[in-house]
């Protein structure tokens, strides 16, 4: 398979003081490169002059295109406006902050080049120190490969290469709440894992907040299984086992009647039936309010994202 055209796909938000330095190592890389490349940066609503910087950056490279988001749609939106936009036969995406290392991408082209529909790099993270997200993160997709029947590689982030047609076959699935990890591994294209050792930051910090994780941690678990269901019927029924065991006490009671326990009448089964039929109510009723809140956005049929320009 010979490969003339790629496309890559940059999603940023406020990284004004990195931009800069994180295109000129992109290029630097990519002239090596005998393939026509095109970028396309999506300011994903900065508030920090970043639409600014690429507009400069498309005026002195032709290759640069600026997509502007009208506000901030989050980070699986501004992927995704990307990707869409994206022309290449091979479509790369990574990030603006110097963590995705460009000198990875001939590596990339090639294992397409090879057959390969999907190419997701895998961050090694057995060497670094102990760290909150570290753990919250192996927590999350040992959960989320336990509950759902696709398999999500541990450490793979949205670094990845993709066929133009595994790309068509990922712009053929609408949902609003994008987790792109699981649906890119739901689609079952020839993938290959191509390992890396992430750099530090060149400057700032990272945007991804614990509200954002927690977002794209529930967006994955609703979207990919109905399991959260299943653990409120499983904890209705245990409910309902207590509830027996309960019944079982009070009728010993009532028929052994010790004289040094002595039962309020009535009281035991009203406490019962209340807080046994209280809990099953609520936890079924959370988990089914969730699904329907996703059904409720999804129908609406908003776009995922609006471009500002």
């Amino acid at each position: 398979m010979m490969i003339k055209k790629i496309s890559l796909v940059i999603p940023v938000f406020n990284e004004s003081d990195v931009i800069e330095q994180s295109h000129a190592n992109l290029t630097a890389a990519i002239n090596m490169l005998p393939y026509d490349f095109s970028i396309y940066y999506v300011d994903d609503g900065s508030a920090d002059g970043t639409d600014a910087v690429l507009a400069t950056l498309a005026a002195q490279d032709a290759r640069v295109h600026p997509l502007n988001l009208s506000r901030n749609f989050g980070h699986q939106a501004a992927l995704t406006a990307g990707l869409d936009h994206a022309d290449g036969e091979v479509i790369i995406s990574m990030d603006g902050d110097g963590q995705h290392p460009p000198g990875m991408l001939a590596e990339m082209i090639a294992l397409v080049e090879q057959g390969y529909d999907i190419v997701q790099a895998q961050r090694i993270e057995e060497n670094q120190a102990f760290s909150f997200k570290k753990v919250t993160s192996g927590a999350f997709y040992s959960l989320l490969n336990r509950i759902s029947g696709t398999h999500v590689e541990p450490g793979a982030a949205d670094f990845r290469a993709l066929s133009r047609q595994a790309l068509e076959a990922l712009k053929s699935m609408p949902e609003y709440h994008r987790f792109l990890r699981g649906m890119i591994a739901w689609m079952g294209y020839k993938s290959v894992i191509l390992p890396y050792h992430e750099p530090r930051r060149m400057a700032g910090k990272s945007k991804y907040s614990l509200g954002k994780m927690l977002r794209l941690a529930s967006d994955a678990i609703f979207s990919f299984s109905l399991m959260p269901l299943y653990i409120g019927l499983s904890v209705g029924g245990l409910f309902l086992m207590l509830a027996a065991a309960q019944i079982v006490y009070v009728l010993v009671i009532a028929i052994t009647k010790p004289a040094n326990v002595y039962i309020a009448p009535g009281w035991s089964s009203l406490m019962a039936i209340l807080l046994i039929a209280s809990g099953i109510i609520m936890i079924l009723l959370g988990f089914i309010g969730v699904y329907v809140g996703y059904i409720f956005q999804q129908v609406k049929g908003r776009p995922v994202y609006l471009l500002k320009k």
